[in-house]
């Protein structure tokens, strides 16, 4: 992941902590997080969306300080997520590399992936271009996750590509 003073749910912000658009790229972030803990340490959705909301949003977590999250995004990205998992899932592997399935990707760049997948289904609130290049990724990794994420914004909205 990238460095904290680069993430939008992390750190102060000069345009100000409640834009609505950190709130969202904070909701992003810890969608995200919530996304990959659960995967790897096998934790419940309802324990998850408690934890979060609870203890991780908008509070100071091990010295950084998380901004204010939109939960019903939050909540909406998360659940989604687990609720369309066996749909996203394959339109992610057709979307990867041959030889590279899904399983076989990093469990964070895994959360990313199905998190981005979500939202340019489901919220079209959201441009496309937005979820494509909001990926919270270490440097070496966003050409990959983007190259997904923007062939399945092609794929469910291609008419926001366009248009000029």
């Amino acid at each position: 992941m990238a460095d904290s003073k680069n993430k939008p749910g992390r750190g102060p912000d000069k345009k100000g902590p409640d834009r609505k658009a950190n709130r969202r790229g904070a909701a992003r972030l810890a969608a995200v997080q919530a996304l990959y803990q659960m995967d790897i340490a096998g934790a419940g959705i309802n324990d998850i969306l408690a934890e979060y909301e609870s203890h991780w949003i908008g509070s100071e977590v091990e010295g950084d300080q998380y901004l204010p999250a939109e939960a019903a995004f939050f909540r909406d990205v998360v659940s989604g997520v687990v609720r369309d998992q066996a749909k996203i899932d394959p339109v992610i592997d057709e979307a990867l590399t041959r030889g590279w399935p899904l399983q076989r990707i990093d469990a964070i760049l895994r959360a990313v992936m199905r998190a981005g997948a979500y939202e340019l289904e489901h919220r079209k609130d959201v441009p496309a271009r937005v979820v494509v290049s909001h990926a919270f990724v270490e440097r070496e990794e966003t050409g990959m996750v983007n190259a997904v994420l923007d062939q399945i914004a092609r794929q469910y909205r291609g008419d926001e590509f366009d248009r000029k």
